[in-house]
Formats: C-alpha cells, structure tokens, sequence
C-alpha cells in the first residue's frame, strides 16, 4: 500500500497520534507533511509505504483556513490552550465591518511574520517551544510569508470573536497572524478555532474521519491517492527492458528532456518516479 490518504484530523489529537492510529490500521510506515496543533482540525495529508519518499516534494504548499480570532486577551501560546498574560479593552469601534475588513486587507501580500515562541522551529539545536518552557530567552528571526487571500466570514460581538478565511503560503503562523490582526485593530487577541480546509491540492471534501477508518479500514480504498495518480500531471518516459534494468540499478540514463520531474513506465505498467537534471535520467521513488 503505497499512496497518501487526507484525514479530517479531530481536536485535541495531535498529528503524531493520527500518524499512529493509522500505522497501526495499515501496518505500513506512515508519516505527514506538516503538523497541525492539536486544537486544529482538518486537512492532514498522510504518506503511506514508499509514498513517505514524496514528502519532499509536499512540504512547500500553500494553504487555506477557516480561523477564528478572541479579543480582549493574550495568551502564552497564542491560542486558547495558554495562560492569560495580558486583557485589553476592545473598543466599540473595532466592530464596525468597514474597518474590520480594512485591517484584513492589510495582511494581503509579501510580509515578514514574527514566530510564535511555542512553536517547533529550531534556533541553535533546540525547538523553540523547549525555550519557552525552561523560561530561556532568544531571539526569534522573521520569516517571510505570503498572504494570498484573506477574507471576513463572521463578526460575533458579543463574544469578541472575528473569523476569517486566510489563503497563505508555506510557513505561516496563524496564531502569529491573528495576534497581529487584533494588535492592528487596536486590541490584542488569541487564535481560538482553526480548521485547515486545503493543502495544495489537498482538500477537506476529500479527507476521510479517523473516527470512519477505525471503523471501517476499507474505507480507506475510497479516498486512497496513489504515487501515479499524485504525479499526473507530469510528463511520461517509457524505458525499454534494458534501460529499465539499468534505470532501476541507479545508472543515470542520457534523456534529452527539460529538468523536472517525470512519470516512468514500461508498456503500460508506472514503475516509478525519476527526475531529469542536466539531461540525466535518474531514478527517485521505485514502487
């Protein structure tokens, strides 16, 4: 079984239990292309058996989500699992729409975003979450992100929550973002609820629940996505007995092709992946 199944991840599991819970259903190795919090939910692409080899082409995706934004209260993580460190007044006038969707179309574009200090990115060997925890301080570089999209879907005044739908690239911290939207309108604020609806091509109408698989394993065949059927939209190479043989040996074979990434096949059979650099053939994922 080799391919990538989409789990609609449920609150309060992290990708590290789905990874689990789905090794132990395919007896196959299992992993992901990016964490989502435990509070999150949705889109969790999961690469299984040889399928693991594409991770590197998965870890650069945009993505979508459907978020929703607390005002009047900072917390230590960002989101609602943390301690209150700081309350705030929301001024009447944030509420009005106009202004609302102002601030939105702010974030539209190429930008530098400050990490959240609970987070797993790495400064000198060490998860920055791990700093956090032990009190230590460190300097947190910038990142640049890309907001593609961002839109308003909700205004709850009465429980000082916004939610908005946000398209952005790889690397961006919603938690981030909405401290900085609410420090924009002039408040400060914690990420409250976060669905990921798309992962490149990925998408939650084509995710299964674990809940459903654990039931029901066959579900799984449904809404499996094989290594072909992932790469379909590149090229094709047909090798011969030969080359195939010398191919499948690690020999680089002479094609005059533009560098990229290509399908294999012998006769109507795909063998693989290989990728074309310098007009060398050479093989990547072999099923």
């Amino acid at each position: 079984m080799d391919g990538i199944i989409i789990i609609n991840k449920p609150q309060n599991f992290t990708s590290h239990d789905i990874v689990q819970k789905v090794k132990k259903i395919t007896g196959e190795k299992v992993g992901h292309t990016g964490t989502l919090d435990p509070m999150a939910t949705g889109v969790l692409p999961l690469l299984i058996g040889k399928a693991t080899r594409c991770s590197k082409y998965l870890i650069n995706h945009d993505k979508k989500y459907e978020v929703q934004l607390t005002l009047g209260t900072k917390t230590t993580t960002a989101d609602q699992e943390g301690d209150i460190l700081e309350q705030k007044e929301v001024p009447l006038k944030i509420w009005k729409e106009e202004r609302i969707h102002a601030v939105l179309k702010s974030f539209l574009g190429e930008q530098e975003q400050l990490p959240p200090i609970y987070s797993a990115i790495k400064i000198k060997g060490k998860k920055l979450y791990e700093y956090a925890r032990n009190g230590e301080s460190i300097q947190i570089p910038k990142r640049k992100i890309k907001i593609y999209q961002i839109e308003l879907l909700k205004i709850n005044e009465e429980n000082k929550q916004i939610k908005f739908f946000v398209h952005c690239s790889k690397g961006t911290y919603i938690r981030s973002l909405c401290e900085d939207i609410a420090k924009a309108l002039g408040t400060v604020g914690y990420m409250s609820f976060l669905k990921r609806l798309q992962v490149g091509n990925f998408k939650l109408e084509d995710s299964i629940c674990l809940k459903e698989l654990e039931e029901n394993p066959n579900e799984m065949q449904k809404h499996f996505i094989t290594i072909e059927d992932l790469f379909q939209d590149k090229a094709t190479i047909e090798l011969e007995t030969k080359k195939l043989t010398l191919f499948l040996n690690g020999v680089e074979l002479t094609k005059s092709l533009e560098d990229g990434i290509y399908r294999i096949y012998q006769d109507t059979k795909f063998i693989g992946i290989g990728t074309v650099k310098n007009q060398l053939l050479k093989r990547d994922i072999i099923l």
